[in-house]
């Protein structure tokens, strides 16, 4: 039993800085983001140093993953993902679908109703979007293009282009998002490959 333990807690470290690489981030940057200095994030990556749940939660927190993940706990069977909803202060809801960090990302949406004559802060940043209405009328102003998305409707562009979403004044609209790093594109199939 207890060398099960020493072969886990042993491969936390790597793991750790993986996690780190994969999402570009600095000890520094880290750092800052978990209140747990460079040094000790070093010395936790390199194996010099075990961790505790004081500094695992945090870890976990930063890099978007569960405890489970992060010490590599066997399955359980589950496959379920922990939905954890995050709410903003414009009654916008959030949730997660994907429990990795890097790559692709899916997140559903939920916006409350907006007002028709509502002025768009257009903004940029690096990546790649396709969006998908579940229900409800999305509003989507991508550069010049000003237009309106019903439930079936899905569009898909490259972020570094002015954007801007909200709901119409019909009520609130949802809608799945697929989110990737430039370059990385969502690649829809119509029906399976198959290979011969």
């Amino acid at each position: 039993m207890t060398r099960d333990v020493d072969h886990t807690l042993n491969a936390v470290g790597p793991r750790l800085k993986r996690l780190r690489l994969r999402r570009d981030v600095t000890l520094a940057d880290l750092a800052e983001q978990t209140g747990i200095s460079a040094s000790t994030l070093s010395r936790l990556e390199a194996g010099l140093r075990r961790p505790t749940l004081e500094q695992l939660l945090p870890l976990a927190r930063v890099h978007g993953v569960t405890l489970d993940e992060l010490v590599d706990a066997p399955p359980t069977g589950d496959p379920r993902v922990n939905l954890r909803p995050v709410a903003s202060a414009d009654g916008s809801t959030i949730l997660p679908l994907t429990r990795r960090p890097g790559g692709i990302q899916a997140y559903k949406f939920i916006l409350p109703a907006g007002k028709d004559e509502q002025d768009p802060q257009l903004r940029t940043h690096d990546g790649y979007d396709w969006v998908y209405v579940l229900d409800g009328t999305l509003r989507l102003v991508l550069g010049e293009h000003d237009l309106i998305l019903k439930p079936g409707e899905a569009a898909e562009f490259d972020t570094r282009t002015p954007h801007w979403f909200g709901a119409t004044g019909a009520g609130p609209v949802e809608f799945l998002s697929l989110i990737g790093k430039q370059g990385q594109r969502t690649h829809v199939r119509a029906a399976p490959h198959l290979g011969r």
